[in-house]
């Protein structure tokens, strides 16, 4: 038969010869003692249930204060429901065996019940019982913190389950095909029913294939250099490719994301059909002719982040492929920092266009070019966007003068000294200076005097005062607030 739990066989195990094995040696200090270290808390108990003696050698149970027990009967220093428990405790021990364990709780002071787990054995013939009790309140934290635990297990399990739920049912309902490439095996690891149709192949057939066994032999670089180009820069953009039958050209684009510290790449297939209509001859032409323009060409978006650049403008900007420009701001090469690009839309802003805007663009390999700019802002189409013009005029700068004065040469600053005191040399060429630097800013601002002071850092009355005093520019049409009374 089948021992079960509870059975005497499993309540303890005792000294199987206690008399030989203990002798005489053990009087009652000995046996007090050990009981003390052995206990977190023991009781001696009379026949009548009163509490005659206590020992506590677990500090934690001190707020109990149990040396008060001693003269209550043991029963209402309990809770309530604890008290039948007591009673099964005083009435089950015998001499030679002990109680099966029971929990009973003791009020106290802070409010929040102590849990003891207390077994009773009879001492003697006088009924005289010893209660050895076990705190149970650090196995109750240990216990509440494993609940506490598995609930917050089950909770994020639960969010994970739902996320993963709408990640599935959007993966599933969208129109747009969409594959998921493992980036160390290129084989599928997954794919939704639209990338299916894309493709011409049966779902259950696509998970697992190496990715580009769908295609021809023809379309095998492109997918290669599709993938080079998502693990070096995270992601690539429209790469064409013929399906293995060769009924259906695709536009591929990709992008890299980690899961499970592992690689993937996300690939997104368009049907040349689905796209369109192709582009009006014209339409094409004009695309292959600013791509071959000598010189620069970018377009951009509304706040200066590059939507597409021709070969040119990639030369100048000393950038390999027009990847490693798009979604780049135009600042980056263009212009002076913090000045003529910010100056440059506002005038956009303003007016629509700008010509022959005079600034340096910047290359990735430090080089500098001095370029002038014909820009145009176009609100109207689909993608609002700016289009740049950009041309090198390193070649013109020996024709570019200025009509006001000129610095003076080393050896006119010579031949004044001794004839004028060094403090009008100074003032008279900050002077020059001064006027030089406002009329640059007028002419790269195209005589816009708010972004001319911007430019140079002024204050528009400061400005305003500095072009009376050098006799620049119509002053009629000062505006009411530059006007200093």
């Amino acid at each position: 038969m089948a021992r079960t739990v509870g059975s005497p066989e499993h309540r303890s195990q005792p000294f199987a010869t206690p008399r030989e094995s203990l002798g005489g040696s053990v009087d009652a200090e000995t046996a007090g003692a050990l009981i003390s270290a052995t206990a977190d808390i023991a009781l001696v108990i009379d026949r009548e249930g009163v509490v005659r003696d206590v020992s506590v050698s677990d500090l934690d149970l001190a707020e109990l204060d149990a040396r008060s027990w001693v003269g209550r009967p043991w029963r209402d220093t309990v809770t309530v429901e604890s008290r039948g428990k007591i009673d099964e405790l005083l009435g089950a021990p015998s001499a030679k065996s002990a109680s099966r364990w029971r929990q009973v709780n003791h009020p106290t002071p802070s409010g929040v019940d102590a849990p003891v787990r207390y077994s009773a054995i009879r001492l003697d013939e006088d009924g005289r019982t010893l209660a050895i009790g076990r705190d149970l309140r650090a196995i109750g934290l240990m216990q509440q913190r494993l609940v506490d635990a598995q609930q917050a297990m089950e909770r994020e399990y639960a969010r994970i389950r739902s996320v993963e739920t709408r990640y599935r049912l959007l993966f599933q309902l969208a129109s747009e095909a969409v594959v998921i490439v493992d980036g160390l095996t290129n084989r599928i690891v997954d794919a939704n029913p639209a990338s299916a149709r894309t493709l011409g192949v049966a779902s259950k057939r696509i998970i697992g294939q190496t990715f580009a066994d769908l295609f021809d032999e023809g379309s095998a670089q492109a997918v290669q250099s599709l993938f080079a180009a998502t693990r070096s820069a995270g992601r690539a953009d429209d790469v064409h490719a013929r399906t293995a039958e060769g009924k259906t050209s695709l536009l591929l684009s990709a992008s890299l994301f980690r899961q499970e510290s592992a690689a993937h790449l996300l690939i997104k297939l368009r049907s040349m059909a689905a796209e369109g209509a192709p582009a009006p001859a014209s339409v094409s032409s004009v695309m292959q002719v600013i791509e071959r323009l000598p010189e620069a060409f970018a377009v951009t978006d509304l706040t200066g982040r590059v939507l597409a650049a021709n070969s040119a403008f990639l030369d100048l900007a000393q950038a390999p492929t027009e990847q490693q420009v798009k979604n780049q701001p135009i600042s980056r090469w263009l212009g002076r920092p913090g000045l003529d690009v910010e100056t440059l839309f506002n005038t956009l802003r303003t007016h629509g266009s700008v010509r022959n805007f005079s600034t340096v663009l910047r290359g990735e390999l430090d080089g500098l070019e001095t370029v002038e700019i014909a820009a145009v802002l176009v609100e109207g189409g689909e993608i609002p966007c700016v289009g740049f013009s950009i041309r090198t005029n390193g070649w013109r700068q020996a024709d570019r003068q200025f009509s006001g004065p000129e610095l003076p040469s080393t050896e006119q600053f010579t031949d004044l000294v001794g004839r004028m005191p060094l403090k009008e040399m100074v003032r008279e060429t900050t002077d020059i200076i001064e006027r030089l630097c406002i009329e640059a800013a007028l002419e790269l601002t195209r005589d816009n005097r708010a972004s001319a002071a911007e430019m140079l850092g002024l204050s528009r009355q400061s400005l305003y005062t500095k072009l009376r005093r050098f006799g620049l520019g119509d002053l009629e049409s000062e505006p009411d607030d530059a006007k200093i009374n």
